[in-house]
């Protein structure tokens, strides 16, 4: 059941950035660029610090999997997900409706319930995570 709901969660995180791609109007301007690439330097900076048979889309530890404290992780326990949220900030910037706005804060929300469960199997898994859990935030270095 609980890899339903994983699957549910990487389901809605997909289709979300999917619908907001499809209905965008492309204006781009300076800000708009500058946030998305933004987003696109902490995926890639977080990639660089995390092997890839310690990543994965679903909201699951893989089996050996490691924690990751250096580079962006020394700051934020999630850097994919701000990565995903800086991004499709950006597409809503491009496209300030509304519909893009909603679906924006729907995958902030989906994207938060996804870090919270991966929370809830590290604190099982390694008992160093709650130490580093106490001197990282979620998304943004200080503040969340």
């Amino acid at each position: 059941m609980k890899n339903l709901y994983s699957k549910l969660l990487v389901f809605l995180q997909f289709s979300t950035i999917g619908v907001m791609l499809l209905l965008a109007h492309y204006r781009f301007d300076l800000l708009s660029i500058l946030v998305f690439s933004i987003g696109a330097v902490v995926g890639l900076w977080a990639l660089t610090h995390n092997r890839l048979g310690n990543f994965n889309i679903e909201p699951e530890l893989r089996e050996n999997c490691e924690l990751v404290t250096t580079g962006i992780y020394r700051w934020i326990r999630h850097p994919m997900y701000a990565s995903v949220t800086l991004m499709m900030l950006g597409v809503a910037l491009m496209d300030p409706s509304a519909v893009q706005w909603l679906l924006w804060l729907f995958l902030v929300n989906v994207l938060l319930l996804k870090a919270q469960r991966e929370e809830s199997l590290w604190l099982s898994h390694d008992p160093c995570y709650l130490e580093y859990r106490g001197k990282t935030k979620y998304f943004i270095p200080y503040i969340l």
